[in-house]
Protein backbone atom coordinates (compact mmCIF):
# COMPACT_ATOMS: atom_id res chain seq x y z
CA UNK A 1 0.00 0.00 0.00
CA UNK A 2 2.43 2.30 1.08
CA UNK A 3 4.46 1.65 -2.81
CA UNK A 4 1.48 2.45 -4.13
CA UNK A 5 0.84 5.43 -2.49
CA UNK A 6 4.38 6.82 -3.19
CA UNK A 7 4.41 6.00 -6.86
CA UNK A 8 0.79 7.02 -7.33
CA UNK A 9 1.96 10.83 -8.84
CA UNK A 10 3.49 8.67 -11.63
CA UNK A 11 -0.03 7.42 -13.07
CA UNK A 12 -0.40 10.88 -14.24
CA UNK A 13 1.95 10.08 -16.89
CA UNK A 14 -0.35 8.08 -18.44
CA UNK A 15 -1.32 8.21 -21.71
CA UNK A 16 -4.78 6.44 -22.57
CA UNK A 17 -5.37 5.23 -25.59
CA UNK A 18 -9.01 4.68 -27.17
CA UNK A 19 -9.41 1.38 -28.93
CA UNK A 20 -12.19 1.42 -31.65
CA UNK A 21 -11.93 5.26 -31.46
CA UNK A 22 -13.30 6.03 -34.93
CA UNK A 23 -16.84 4.77 -33.77
CA UNK A 24 -16.52 6.84 -31.08
CA UNK A 25 -19.22 9.29 -31.32
CA UNK A 26 -19.25 13.20 -30.10
CA UNK A 27 -22.34 13.53 -27.49
CA UNK A 28 -23.77 16.14 -25.63
CA UNK A 29 -23.60 14.47 -22.38
CA UNK A 30 -22.05 11.74 -20.37
CA UNK A 31 -23.38 9.34 -18.27
CA UNK A 32 -20.75 7.38 -15.76
CA UNK A 33 -21.80 3.91 -14.80
CA UNK A 34 -19.44 3.36 -11.67
CA UNK A 35 -19.41 1.82 -8.21
CA UNK A 36 -16.83 2.07 -5.12
CA UNK A 37 -13.08 3.49 -6.37
CA UNK A 38 -14.65 3.43 -10.30
CA UNK A 39 -16.56 6.83 -9.87
CA UNK A 40 -13.68 8.14 -8.01
CA UNK A 41 -12.61 10.25 -11.11
CA UNK A 42 -15.58 10.78 -12.58
CA UNK A 43 -16.81 12.72 -9.03
CA UNK A 44 -13.15 14.58 -9.18
CA UNK A 45 -14.24 15.68 -12.94
CA UNK A 46 -17.16 17.07 -12.25
CA UNK A 47 -15.85 19.17 -9.39
CA UNK A 48 -12.59 20.76 -11.74
CA UNK A 49 -14.87 20.86 -15.12
CA UNK A 50 -18.30 22.11 -13.30
CA UNK A 51 -19.44 23.39 -16.69
CA UNK A 52 -18.92 19.79 -18.06
CA UNK A 53 -22.71 17.97 -18.85
CA UNK A 54 -21.88 14.85 -16.42
CA UNK A 55 -23.90 12.30 -14.90
CA UNK A 56 -23.08 10.11 -12.28
CA UNK A 57 -24.93 6.94 -12.12
CA UNK A 58 -24.20 4.17 -8.55
CA UNK A 59 -27.00 1.31 -9.19
CA UNK A 60 -28.03 -1.18 -11.08
CA UNK A 61 -29.16 -0.20 -14.96
CA UNK A 62 -29.52 3.18 -15.95
CA UNK A 63 -30.60 6.60 -14.75
CA UNK A 64 -34.03 7.78 -15.48
CA UNK A 65 -33.53 10.05 -17.96
CA UNK A 66 -35.80 11.36 -20.78
CA UNK A 67 -34.90 8.70 -24.05
CA UNK A 68 -33.43 12.13 -25.91
CA UNK A 69 -30.36 12.79 -23.13
CA UNK A 70 -29.71 9.20 -23.14
CA UNK A 71 -29.57 8.53 -26.74
CA UNK A 72 -27.50 12.27 -26.69
CA UNK A 73 -25.06 10.70 -24.34
CA UNK A 74 -21.96 8.52 -24.18
CA UNK A 75 -22.42 6.27 -21.55
CA UNK A 76 -19.02 5.50 -20.15
CA UNK A 77 -18.93 2.13 -18.38
CA UNK A 78 -16.16 2.55 -15.40
CA UNK A 79 -15.20 -0.52 -13.59
CA UNK A 80 -11.62 -0.92 -11.99
CA UNK A 81 -12.13 -5.10 -12.25
CA UNK A 82 -14.25 -5.06 -15.24
CA UNK A 83 -16.76 -7.53 -13.19
CA UNK A 84 -19.20 -4.92 -11.06
CA UNK A 85 -22.53 -6.21 -11.39
CA UNK A 86 -23.86 -2.96 -11.34
CA UNK A 87 -21.90 -1.33 -14.60
CA UNK A 88 -22.29 -4.34 -16.43
CA UNK A 89 -25.98 -4.15 -15.80
CA UNK A 90 -26.36 -0.84 -17.42
CA UNK A 91 -23.40 -1.92 -19.80
CA UNK A 92 -26.04 -3.99 -20.77
CA UNK A 93 -29.35 -1.87 -21.00
CA UNK A 94 -27.51 0.87 -22.71
CA UNK A 95 -26.54 -1.80 -25.66
CA UNK A 96 -30.02 -2.82 -25.53
CA UNK A 97 -31.32 0.29 -26.27
CA UNK A 98 -29.06 0.96 -29.04
CA UNK A 99 -27.38 4.01 -26.84
CA UNK A 100 -23.90 5.18 -27.50
CA UNK A 101 -21.10 2.95 -25.10
CA UNK A 102 -17.69 3.21 -23.88
CA UNK A 103 -15.33 1.33 -21.15
CA UNK A 104 -12.65 2.03 -18.90
CA UNK A 105 -11.26 -1.16 -17.18
CA UNK A 106 -8.37 -2.97 -16.32
CA UNK A 107 -10.01 -6.43 -18.18
CA UNK A 108 -12.60 -8.44 -16.82
CA UNK A 109 -16.01 -8.54 -18.27
CA UNK A 110 -16.21 -5.32 -19.63
CA UNK A 111 -13.32 -5.67 -21.83
CA UNK A 112 -14.33 -8.82 -23.27
CA UNK A 113 -17.80 -7.11 -24.01
CA UNK A 114 -16.01 -4.10 -25.83
CA UNK A 115 -13.97 -6.41 -28.05
CA UNK A 116 -16.57 -8.70 -29.01
CA UNK A 117 -19.01 -6.05 -29.62
CA UNK A 118 -16.65 -3.62 -31.06
CA UNK A 119 -17.51 -0.78 -28.32
CA UNK A 120 -15.03 1.87 -27.56
CA UNK A 121 -12.74 0.69 -24.95
CA UNK A 122 -9.87 1.94 -22.84
CA UNK A 123 -7.58 -0.90 -20.95
CA UNK A 124 -6.28 0.49 -17.87
CA UNK A 125 -2.86 -0.11 -16.80
CA UNK A 126 -2.58 -3.70 -14.71
CA UNK A 127 -0.44 -2.97 -12.01
CA UNK A 128 -2.61 -4.91 -9.04
CA UNK A 129 -3.42 -1.80 -6.97
CA UNK A 130 -6.65 -1.85 -5.25
CA UNK A 131 -9.20 0.57 -7.26
CA UNK A 132 -8.95 3.26 -5.13
CA UNK A 133 -5.26 3.86 -5.39
CA UNK A 134 -5.49 3.75 -9.45
CA UNK A 135 -7.30 7.13 -8.81
CA UNK A 136 -4.39 8.86 -11.32
CA UNK A 137 -4.96 6.02 -14.47
CA UNK A 138 -8.63 6.04 -14.32
CA UNK A 139 -9.19 10.21 -14.10
CA UNK A 140 -6.67 10.31 -17.04
CA UNK A 141 -8.79 7.97 -18.90
CA UNK A 142 -12.16 9.84 -18.10
CA UNK A 143 -10.57 12.91 -19.18
CA UNK A 144 -9.61 11.18 -22.74
CA UNK A 145 -13.18 9.45 -23.12
CA UNK A 146 -14.31 13.01 -22.61
CA UNK A 147 -12.23 15.03 -24.43
CA UNK A 148 -11.11 17.20 -21.69
CA UNK A 149 -7.53 17.80 -23.50
CA UNK A 150 -6.44 21.10 -22.01
CA UNK A 151 -7.29 19.19 -18.51
CA UNK A 152 -5.61 16.11 -19.50
CA UNK A 153 -2.55 18.40 -20.40
CA UNK A 154 -2.51 20.42 -17.18
CA UNK A 155 -2.81 16.89 -14.52
CA UNK A 156 0.35 15.21 -16.23
CA UNK A 157 2.20 17.80 -15.49
CA UNK A 158 1.52 16.67 -11.42
CA UNK A 159 3.50 13.45 -12.40
CA UNK A 160 6.89 15.74 -12.27
CA UNK A 161 5.87 18.22 -9.78
CA UNK A 162 3.88 16.16 -7.08
CA UNK A 163 6.11 14.53 -4.68
CA UNK A 164 3.56 11.60 -2.43
CA UNK A 165 6.87 11.31 -0.05
CA UNK A 166 6.33 15.02 1.01
CA UNK A 167 2.84 14.40 2.56
CA UNK A 168 3.23 11.69 4.64
CA UNK A 169 4.67 13.34 7.44
CA UNK A 170 1.34 15.27 7.67
CA UNK A 171 -0.59 12.65 7.33
CA UNK A 172 1.10 10.34 9.81
CA UNK A 173 0.58 13.44 11.99
CA UNK A 174 -3.39 13.64 12.30
CA UNK A 175 -3.85 9.74 12.02
CA UNK A 176 -1.82 9.68 15.33
CA UNK A 177 -4.22 12.44 17.03
CA UNK A 178 -7.49 10.38 15.39
CA UNK A 179 -6.66 6.99 17.48
CA UNK A 180 -9.82 6.37 19.27
CA UNK A 181 -12.00 8.30 17.39
CA UNK A 182 -14.59 8.64 14.20
CA UNK A 183 -13.63 11.04 11.72
CA UNK A 184 -15.94 13.49 10.34
CA UNK A 185 -14.43 15.55 7.26
CA UNK A 186 -16.28 18.81 6.08
CA UNK A 187 -15.14 21.07 3.55
CA UNK A 188 -17.10 23.38 1.32
CA UNK A 189 -19.48 22.33 -1.42
CA UNK A 190 -17.26 22.85 -3.81
CA UNK A 191 -14.74 19.82 -2.66
CA UNK A 192 -17.66 17.48 -1.39
CA UNK A 193 -16.18 15.13 -3.95
CA UNK A 194 -12.70 15.38 -2.08
CA UNK A 195 -14.20 15.21 1.38
CA UNK A 196 -15.87 11.62 0.22
CA UNK A 197 -12.85 10.67 -0.68
CA UNK A 198 -11.60 10.74 2.66
CA UNK A 199 -14.26 9.13 3.86
CA UNK A 200 -13.72 6.16 1.85
CA UNK A 201 -10.08 5.77 2.31
CA UNK A 202 -10.81 5.71 6.02
CA UNK A 203 -13.77 2.94 4.91
CA UNK A 204 -11.72 0.96 3.11
CA UNK A 205 -7.80 1.42 4.67
CA UNK A 206 -8.63 1.81 8.08
CA UNK A 207 -11.71 -0.45 8.35
CA UNK A 208 -13.07 2.25 10.78
CA UNK A 209 -16.61 4.13 10.07
CA UNK A 210 -16.19 7.77 8.61
CA UNK A 211 -18.49 10.21 7.34
CA UNK A 212 -18.36 13.82 5.37
CA UNK A 213 -20.51 16.67 4.50
CA UNK A 214 -20.27 19.94 3.38
CA UNK A 215 -21.02 23.53 3.87
CA UNK A 216 -23.20 25.57 3.98
CA UNK A 217 -25.94 22.58 4.04
CA UNK A 218 -24.88 20.76 6.90
CA UNK A 219 -24.75 24.10 8.98
CA UNK A 220 -28.91 24.00 8.43
CA UNK A 221 -29.20 20.33 9.76
CA UNK A 222 -26.37 17.66 10.18
CA UNK A 223 -24.32 19.97 13.10
CA UNK A 224 -27.46 20.14 15.20
CA UNK A 225 -26.82 16.80 16.15
CA UNK A 226 -23.63 17.53 18.23
CA UNK A 227 -25.20 20.19 19.74
CA UNK A 228 -24.85 18.15 22.76
CA UNK A 229 -26.43 17.71 26.62
CA UNK A 230 -25.72 15.91 29.38
CA UNK A 231 -27.92 12.52 28.26
CA UNK A 232 -26.80 12.60 24.44
CA UNK A 233 -23.20 13.60 25.13
CA UNK A 234 -22.17 9.82 25.27
CA UNK A 235 -23.38 9.43 21.46
CA UNK A 236 -21.00 11.69 20.12
CA UNK A 237 -17.97 11.74 21.75
CA UNK A 238 -15.90 9.33 19.84
CA UNK A 239 -16.32 11.88 16.88
CA UNK A 240 -13.42 14.06 15.87
CA UNK A 241 -13.39 16.42 13.24
CA UNK A 242 -11.25 17.34 9.71
CA UNK A 243 -12.02 20.85 8.35
CA UNK A 244 -10.51 21.26 4.45
CA UNK A 245 -10.46 24.67 3.88
CA UNK A 246 -9.58 26.62 1.04
CA UNK A 247 -8.53 30.60 0.75
CA UNK A 248 -10.44 30.36 -2.37
CA UNK A 249 -13.21 29.41 -0.90
CA UNK A 250 -16.88 31.85 -1.24
CA UNK A 251 -16.23 34.34 1.70
CA UNK A 252 -19.33 33.30 3.35
CA UNK A 253 -18.28 29.49 2.87
CA UNK A 254 -14.83 30.51 4.98
CA UNK A 255 -16.40 32.27 7.81
CA UNK A 256 -18.89 29.73 8.39
CA UNK A 257 -15.92 27.01 8.36
CA UNK A 258 -14.60 29.34 11.24
CA UNK A 259 -17.26 30.02 13.69
CA UNK A 260 -18.36 25.76 13.08
CA UNK A 261 -14.70 25.20 13.96
CA UNK A 262 -15.48 27.07 17.52
CA UNK A 263 -18.65 25.92 18.08
CA UNK A 264 -17.20 22.29 18.02
CA UNK A 265 -14.08 22.90 20.04
CA UNK A 266 -16.27 25.14 22.40
CA UNK A 267 -18.40 21.73 22.91
CA UNK A 268 -15.31 19.78 23.54
CA UNK A 269 -14.62 17.86 19.83
CA UNK A 270 -11.41 17.24 18.60
CA UNK A 271 -11.21 19.66 15.38
CA UNK A 272 -8.31 19.39 12.83
CA UNK A 273 -7.85 21.86 10.11
CA UNK A 274 -6.00 20.66 6.65
CA UNK A 275 -5.43 23.65 4.27
CA UNK A 276 -5.78 22.54 0.14
CA UNK A 277 -2.50 24.13 -1.35
CA UNK A 278 -2.01 24.09 -4.87
CA UNK A 279 -1.46 26.32 -8.16
CA UNK A 280 -5.59 25.09 -9.45
CA UNK A 281 -7.95 23.18 -8.45
CA UNK A 282 -6.47 20.04 -9.21
CA UNK A 283 -3.33 20.52 -7.62
CA UNK A 284 -5.15 21.06 -4.35
CA UNK A 285 -7.32 18.28 -5.12
CA UNK A 286 -4.37 15.73 -5.97
CA UNK A 287 -2.22 17.06 -2.81
CA UNK A 288 -4.91 16.30 -0.27
CA UNK A 289 -5.89 12.96 -1.26
CA UNK A 290 -2.22 12.12 -0.96
CA UNK A 291 -2.62 13.31 2.99
CA UNK A 292 -6.06 11.10 3.10
CA UNK A 293 -3.77 8.04 2.07
CA UNK A 294 -0.67 8.68 4.57
CA UNK A 295 -3.31 9.30 7.38
CA UNK A 296 -5.97 6.46 6.63
CA UNK A 297 -2.55 3.98 6.48
CA UNK A 298 -1.27 5.21 9.06
CA UNK A 299 -3.85 4.97 11.36
CA UNK A 300 -4.65 1.32 10.44
CA UNK A 301 -0.97 0.67 11.47
CA UNK A 302 -2.17 2.21 14.67
CA UNK A 303 -4.45 -0.30 14.80
CA UNK A 304 -2.85 -3.00 13.69
CA UNK A 305 -4.74 -3.55 10.29
CA UNK A 306 -4.10 -4.18 7.51
CA UNK A 307 -4.98 -1.35 4.89
CA UNK A 308 -5.10 -3.24 1.51
CA UNK A 309 -7.75 -5.78 2.07
CA UNK A 310 -11.31 -5.36 2.13
CA UNK A 311 -12.41 -8.95 3.51
CA UNK A 312 -15.94 -7.58 4.23
CA UNK A 313 -16.79 -6.44 0.39
CA UNK A 314 -14.91 -9.61 -0.66
CA UNK A 315 -17.31 -11.83 1.41
CA UNK A 316 -20.07 -9.64 0.60
CA UNK A 317 -19.39 -10.41 -3.12
CA UNK A 318 -19.46 -13.95 -2.38
CA UNK A 319 -22.82 -13.89 -0.94
CA UNK A 320 -24.28 -11.73 -3.63
CA UNK A 321 -23.78 -13.43 -6.38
Amino acid sequence: MQTAILDSAKQFAYLPVIKNKKILQKKKYFIVLGMGGSHLAADLLREVAPALPLIIFSDYGLPRLDKKVLQDSLIIASSYSGNTQEVISGFLEAQQKKLDIAVIAVGGKLIDLAIQHQIPYIQLPNTGIQPRLALGFSLMAMLRLTNQITLLKEITQLSRTIKPSAFEEIGKKLATSLVGHIPVIYTSRSHASVAYNWKIKFNENTKIPAFCNYVPELNHNEMNGFDHVDSTRHLSEKFAFVFLVDKDDHPKNKTRMRILKTLYEARGFPVHEIELKGKNIMEKTIRALLIADWASVHLALEYGIDPESVPMVEEFKRLVK
